[in-house]
């Protein structure tokens, strides 16, 4: 058969079905079918022939030419000649040749090869999606990083969206159509091109799919924005005073602008709302630096020059001095175009002292700063260019005002069915705030609840009376707020002036000290004055921490103001960066002194305090030296705080006859002074966490009126029973101790008074104990925290049953350095473990699991530290599980403690209440447990954990409160996942 003979079959093959179309529902005759089937093969063939013919002849063609070349050649040229110029001539005619027949084999295999590539190209669109998910996660970790995608994934992510559009998918289905190969003959030259576009596609996701997976670096650290976002309140009435500010900074003469005003008036809210607006505005600065300047009465440069090169994205060297990195700071900043907002400038300081150029117009970089006072303003260069705040109108004021007061209040103020009577003097009242949004909010907040003319009457009164006093324009509308509450309240707002101007104020301290200076008599006493402080906007809660509250810089100056009116003297200077402490002078009429949170080396003076009550020293990490008569005129003080210090020593302190808070906490000491005991009214007496105390002296067994006694984790401990003369201690109701002997926990127990006030047990160097059982502790029917290390024999723990539900209330178990410690068995509920809040166990290298957590209930946090023989933290696998042991009568709960909670119930039981998860150098450990509902759970951590490779999520079940796993980049990118949808890099954090 010819080439030319097949034409006619393909012609007619064309026409025949051409008039025809597949319609199942009208079958075609068998004869028909098996005509069309020859004439599609026919047809078939006869393009592949012509494809063969088409090469056949190009190889014919190469021929001839290499043919007139050597002619040519001969004729003209030696014979050696020759044969180069047809070698070179064939050398150029034979890549073509090669490739048109490269091209063509292709475009056939594409053809015939069509549903097998659509498979290929399927399973390679598989691979590239799996690769697309992997890189996104790894993008969207390095953004929770804060980081940036990489350019060159950023193109690969374009790349792969572009392959999505793609109509080849409604192309090739429809082709699909045409089921029977006799239609398809006249869909070749379709079949041609999608045949061709499915290899092109495939070649193109295959490529992508390689290229995602040499991916390694996926996000890098960005340059700093230039406009760094800030908490933002509502800008009540400030609208004009942000227009005027950005008005300035585009047309004002000066590149230094003040704003100035009183405290409480807005000013730090105006430029948190300017540096905002500037975020969605186009502005020509490089980068925006918001520092607040004053933190304390001293500036600190080192915290300034820390927030500049966060902003530029500069290394820290904590070991440069302040003036080299002052210099290199300017250098940095007179490369850009910078805007600085420095807020709260109390006094005129140099701007290179800090590392800032002056700005100036060549350099088109600005500064604004805020200040209460315009001399302040205009030594720092802002002569030209000043705005002066001023207070709210009457509108947003009376608004603000509003919004303070209770719904009944409310009502009663602006309904006009209630007696006018109210609405005046509620008017008068707000009058009195001046417009000033501190006053107003603060005053707002005493009246919120006041009921009835009478009330509002007096309320007035009280307020315009102050107006007439001498005092502060500010200070004598939030006196008001003072005045409504009760002396003890009062008294106890003022001794908050003792802490650090910003930061927080723990709750359980601040009472402590209360309760020392006979402000109040009950501990639930002082819990209340704190809500009614805080009701009264006079104490604000910390955002972080329910046990923790704080002051607004303001209050506490006015607080400070009020000391002074009421004849009182405070010395404070807490939180300045001191090195040294104040000199004695200013010691002699103080009644109480508050130097702490600085860096004092040492208090070598006896400085004469007749009338002091209060010494707060704590946290001066580097206190070491207190002269041997520092204590000597002080007969009056009643609190002294030495805590986080590192002082070893305590100088001779008989002179302190009315000293009745005694704090040495965390301090380096190691003697008690010989003569405390002369110290009868101490009532609290704190020594925890002493890691080199060594003698007591028994001068504790002498201070009769000990309410506190706190030895918890103590280098002393009681080691012989007759060290426990403890028994003359009646007043005690809190007791911490450090136990090295079983005997005396034995007499510990038996000893009723003492065993009522135990709060914290610390067993350490027990060695003969070999066992414990929870229950021989309960006569300590208000333990709470358990602590027992280094008892080197100590094999078996057990949470034995709790018959009264009541019995038990320990809340904290530690367990540390407990070399043969096997077994630790938990009963089935109600059992002396069931109100543990907090696991941590360290350094307990023979537990194999620790299974028996599942029956805590209450947990909250669980941290395993050092512990070599841990292989899983829950054994789950019924293979895995050991010989259970029995122990006495009914002993069938008691189980290995190994193996023990392995059956039945709590195969699948959950940790309803966990927290946090914390695995740190656990070498050995293979597992945490199956996944589970962790509908708590919010922190995973684990560091130096080779072995482990998985974490107990799956997408199956509840983890909706987990914010963070915190663990190294090696080890994350290791981890294995129960399935695909169950990780989530999201969470990633680096350690």
């Amino acid at each position: 058969m010819t080439f030319q003979s097949l034409k006619p079959h393909r012609t007619t093959c064309a026409r025949t079905f051409s008039s025809q179309s597949p319609n199942p529902s009208n079958p075609i005759p068998i004869r028909a079918t098996v005509c069309r089937v020859a004439s599609f093969v026919r047809c078939t063939a006869w393009r592949l022939a012509s494809a063969y013919a088409f090469l056949y002849k190009l190889q014919r063609t190469l021929r001839f030419c290499r043919f007139l070349v050597r002619l040519l050649a001969t004729r003209s040229s030696p014979s050696s000649m020759a044969d180069e110029a047809i070698s070179a001539a064939c050398s150029c005619l034979e890549p073509l040749f090669g490739c048109l027949l490269q091209a063509a084999g292709r475009e056939v295999a594409a053809f015939l090869r069509i549903k097998s590539n659509w498979g290929d190209l399927e399973r390679a669109r598989d691979s590239l999606r799996a690769v697309e998910t992997t890189v996104r996660a790894a993008v969207a970790a390095e953004e929770d990083k804060l980081n940036v995608c990489d350019p060159e994934v950023e193109v690969w992510f374009k790349r792969v969206d572009e392959l999505r559009p793609d109509t080849i998918d409604e192309d090739y289905s429809s082709l699909l159509g045409f089921s029977c190969l006799c239609q398809c003959t006249v869909h070749a030259r379709r079949r041609a091109s999608i045949g061709k576009r499915v290899v092109e596609a495939l070649e193109e996701v295959k490529e992508l799919t390689e290229q995602g997976r040499k991916f390694r670096t996926f996000g890098l650290k960005p340059p700093p924005r230039a406009v760094s976002r800030l908490s933002q309140t509502e800008t009540v009435g400030l609208e004009p005073m942000l227009a005027r500010l950005h008005d300035l900074l585009e047309k004002g003469e000066s590149n230094i602008i003040g704003v100035w005003g009183q405290g409480g008036i807005g000013k730090t809210t105006l430029l948190h709302a300017f540096n905002n607006d500037l975020e969605k505005k186009d502005h020509n600065y490089q980068v925006v630096i918001f520092i607040e300047v004053s933190n304390s009465e001293t500036l600190n440069t080192v915290e300034m020059q820390q927030t500049i090169s966060d902003r530029l994205n500069l290394p820290w060297n904590e070991l440069e001095t302040v003036e080299k990195r002052a210099r290199f700071l300017a250098k940095a900043l007179a490369r850009k175009r910078f805007l600085l907002l420095l807020d709260d400038v109390r006094k005129r300081f140099r701007l290179e002292d800090v590392g800032i150029p002056t700005p100036d117009t060549k350099s088109q970089s600005k500064l604004i700063l805020t200040s209460r006072f315009q001399e302040v303003c205009f030594q720092m260069g802002a002569q030209r260019s000043r705005i002066e705040m001023k207070v709210l109108d009457d509108d947003a004021a009376w608004n603000l005002f509003l919004s303070k007061l209770s719904n009944e209040t409310f009502e009663a103020v602006e309904s006009p069915n209630f007696n006018k009577v109210v609405r005046d003097q509620a008017r008068k009242i707000f009058f009195s705030c001046g417009g000033l949004p501190l006053a107003l909010n603060v005053i707002g907040t005493a009246v919120a609840g006041l009921q009835g003319p009478k009330e509002w009457i007096s309320a007035a009164n009280d307020i315009n009376v102050l107006n007439n006093e001498d005092v502060d324009e500010m200070f004598y509308r939030l006196k008001y707020s003072y005045d409504r509450l009760k002396p003890t309240q009062q008294q106890c707002f003022l001794y908050c002036t003792l802490f650090p101007e910003y930061g927080s104020i723990s709750k359980e301290p601040l009472v402590n000290y209360w309760l020392a200076e006979g402000l109040l008599n009950d501990r639930q006493k002082g819990d209340q004055i704190i809500q009614s402080l805080i009701s009264a906007s006079l104490l604000q809660t910390s955002s972080s921490l329910s046990s923790k509250v704080k002051m607004h810089h303001v209050i506490r100056h006015m607080g400070i103001w009020l000391v002074n009116k009421t004849g009182q003297k405070f010395l404070v200077q807490a939180g300045m960066a001191l090195d040294s402490a104040p000199p004695a002078e200013e010691w002699k009429e103080a009644t109480r002194i508050s130097i702490m949170s600085n860096d004092i080396k040492e208090l070598l003076f006896s400085p004469e305090c007749e009338i002091l009550t209060t010494l707060l020293i704590q946290n001066n990490p580097n206190l070491n030296k207190l002269s041997s008569g520092f204590f000597k005129f002080m007969p009056s003080l009643k609190v002294l705080d030495l805590s986080h210090t590192a002082i070893t020593s305590l100088p001779e302190c008989e002179t302190l006859v009315a000293l009745q808070h005694l704090n040495l906490s965390h301090t380096r000491i190691r003697i008690l002074p010989e003569r405390l005991w002369l110290l009868k009214e101490l009532r609290h007496l704190d020594l925890s966490v002493t890691a080199e105390l060594e003698d007591t002296l028994n001068n504790c067994s002498k201070l009769l009126k000990l309410r506190v006694l706190n030895l918890f984790r103590s280098h002393y401990g009681i080691s012989d029973v007759n060290d426990l003369n403890l028994d003359s201690l009646n007043a005690l109701i809190f007791l911490g101790i450090t136990i090295y002997a079983e005997d005396v926990l034995k007499k510990l127990n038996k000893t009723s008074p003492l065993a009522k006030s135990t709060y914290r047990l610390n067993l350490k160097y027990c060695r003969k104990m070999h066992s414990l059982k929870i229950s021989d502790l309960n006569h300590l029917v208000h333990l709470e925290e358990l602590y027992v290390e280094s008892c080197y024999n100590l094999s078996t723990l057990v949470a034995d049953a709790d018959a009264e539900l009541t019995t038990s209330g320990l809340e904290v178990l530690t367990l540390s350095v407990l070399p043969v410690l096997e077994n630790v068995i938990v009963a089935p509920m109600p059992h002396h473990f069931r109100r543990i809040r907090k696991l941590a166990i360290s350094s307990c290298p023979k537990l194999k699991n620790i299974t028996w957590v599942l029956k805590l209930e209450m947990l909250e946090r669980l941290v395993i530290t050092s512990c070599d023989g841990l292989l899983k933290v829950v054994e789950e696998d019924s293979g895995d599980e050991a010989e259970t042991k029995t122990e006495g009568q009914g002993g069938k709960w008691i189980g290995d403690g190994q193996s023990a909670c392995n059956s039945g119930d709590n195969a699948h039981a959950e940790f309803l209440n966990l927290r946090s998860i914390e695995l740190t150098d656990v070498k050995m450990l293979r597992s945490i447990c199956k996944p589970r509902n962790f509908p708590s759970l919010e922190t995973i951590r684990v560091e130096d954990c080779p072995n482990l490779r998985s974490i107990p999520l799956s997408s199956i079940y509840n983890f909706g409160k987990l914010k963070q796993v915190c663990c190294s980049v090696e080890w994350w990118e290791k981890l294995e996942w129960e399935d695909k949808e169950g990780k989530e890099s999201k969470f990633f954090i680096p350690i």
